[in-house]
């Protein structure tokens, strides 16, 4: 160290120590973010497929079905179960509402 201040190489010393880690933390941002992806795709591939039709249930016990969906509909409510193309069909036919937003009375060929 001179009068000065540090000398020149000691302050490129300590400018490579700060930029190594600064590195290392980019890496381990990078790797956080590696292992979240593969996370998020490992859970896309063990997610369920959608239903083709959804059946959304009343409220209590025993209650009749509430609505029927198609699979894909925004509007399903949390208490729903998937069902099948005829038990959609079997609910609609007994009298259970069909959902006015996708139209399943429609795309099962339903008057």
């Amino acid at each position: 160290m001179s009068e000065d201040g540090p000398s020149r190489l000691v302050m490129l010393r300590f400018a490579r120590r700060v930029a190594v880690q600064h590195l290392d933390q980019i890496d381990r941002w990078i790797a956080t973010e590696e292992r979240w992806e593969a996370e998020r795709q490992q859970g896309e591939q063990a997610r369920p497929p959608e239903p083709d039709w959804v059946v959304e249930l009343g409220i209590g016990q025993g209650a009749p079905a509430a609505e029927v969906h198609a699979g894909h509909c925004y509007s399903i409510g949390k208490r729903r179960r998937p069902i099948t193309r005829e038990q959609a069909l079997r609910l609609l036919a007994e009298g259970t509402r069909a959902c006015v937003h996708c139209r399943p009375d429609t795309e099962l060929g339903l008057p």
